[in-house]
């Protein structure tokens, strides 16, 4: 018997090589006053940003545009809101990565409002989200966070006293999501490896969760089977389109899955090393997936019930282990010893490089949240997966 689940409502998808040109026919059917989000540089310097501004101006769409340097925070956001609530806008598309979409979401949604969106963050702000927004069109153009699929935008302030936090609703969801593997092909290989496992982890702990149901779990092992064969790949090889349309997809579906099935303990360290230090999201999943997993592993085994949990973990390993005809137990660790070999062909930095303090250790892993794990890891756990990769590179 199927358990009861629900599922969260998707965008529109326009998924393929050379969708960005759609853009421009979609935006018109909204109005002609569009705010563009994007980063700093990959987009607006590539030729697919002249293509599209030039499209814009031949369709007779204005356009205000927002540069975002960073994962965005609770000033960069009211910052733009207040100098453009005077502006007419009909839409907001975001082209970028995961910190653009973010952005472009929240700024959707904070537009022609006077309260900051601080106060409307989870476990931050006291006020709730009407759900208000303006349209959004969501274009990535790195393969990682999923957030052109996703109902949140996270929000950061960086310090001893900061946070990583969610503006979430059920509206916030994109409208459209256009995904384009051509706008990935010029992605470095330090973003390619940081999203890419940013977007492994939550396909791995969206199939591992104990939110998860079958639809989540069947779309979860697409994006995996899809990581298989495309994350080495478009690391080696950035111009390998096949590679990146893969990516893109696991990309998408990540976000689906974390949508409707939570995520694990590699993202509460997310959270928590997010807002005390500026170590990119995808660096931190990435430098912790494997020895987080190792961990977790053991502690089910601890158990001495074999149950979902590891059951899952050998499904993992047969997937990803090209050999047959071997025990659940050779599955389960090849799996864990493929994530090290992963780490390291990626050449993942350890924390270390970000100038990580021992003395926030404590504090980091009291405040690393364990929700939907499939063992519950202790503090002492925790602990011991920073350690790691504290002596690593």
């Amino acid at each position: 018997m199927v358990a009861p689940f629900q599922f969260a409502r998707i965008p529109m998808i326009i998924f393929g090589a050379g969708k960005i040109n759609e853009i421009t026919g979609i935006i018109k059917t909204y109005g002609t006053n569009l705010l563009l989000v994007t980063g700093r540089q990959s987009f607006i310097q590539s030729p697919a940003y002249e293509m599209f501004t030039g499209s814009l101006k031949e369709k007779g769409v204005s356009w205000y545009h927002v540069i975002i340097p960073a994962e965005p925070s609770p000033e960069m956001i009211d910052r733009e809101v207040a100098r453009l609530n005077a502006e007419k806008v009909d839409l907001v598309v975001g082209i970028g990565g995961g910190s653009v979409l973010d952005a472009g979401k929240a700024i959707s949604a904070m537009m022609y409002k006077q309260e900051s969106v601080e106060d409307f963050l989870e476990g931050v702000g006291i006020l709730e989200h009407p759900g208000t927004k303006l349209p959004f069109i969501a274009v990535p153009t790195t393969s990682g966070t999923g957030s052109e699929a996703t109902k949140n935008a996270v929000i950061s302030r960086i310090g001893p006293n900061g946070f990583k936090r969610s503006l979430r609703h059920d509206n916030f969801v994109p409208d459209i999501a256009v995904v384009d593997p051509e706008l990935t092909l010029g992605c470095p290989e330090e973003i390619t490896a940081a999203s890419g496992m940013d977007c492994y982890t939550q396909l791995m702990e969206a199939y591992l969760s104990t939110k998860s149901n079958p639809y989540s779990d069947a779309l979860a092992f697409e994006g995996l089977k899809a990581i298989k064969s495309s994350l080495l790949k478009s690391y080696n090889n950035g111009q390998d389109i096949e590679a990146r349309a893969g990516m893109s997809f696991a990309a998408l579906t990540s976000g689906i899955c974390l949508a409707n099935a939570g995520l694990g303990v590699v993202h509460g360290f997310a959270a928590s090393i997010g807002g005390m230090y500026d170590i990119p999201h995808g660096v931190v999943c990435g430098t912790l997936m494997a020895k987080t997993n190792e961990v977790i592993v053991r502690e089910l085994r601890k158990t001495g019930n074999y149950g979902r949990g590891l059951k899952k973990y050998a499904i993992l390993g047969r997937l990803f282990i090209d050999e047959e005809g071997r025990g659940d137990d050779y599955y389960i660790d090849g799996f864990i010893s493929h994530l090290h070999e992963l780490t390291n062909k990626l050449q993942l930095p350890g924390l270390r490089q970000f100038d990580f303090k021992e003395e926030d250790i404590k504090l980091i892993c009291k405040t690393t949240d364990n929700k939907n794990n499939p063992v519950n890891l202790t503090t002492e756990n925790l602990i011991e997966i920073i350690n790691y990769r504290l002596t690593r590179f």
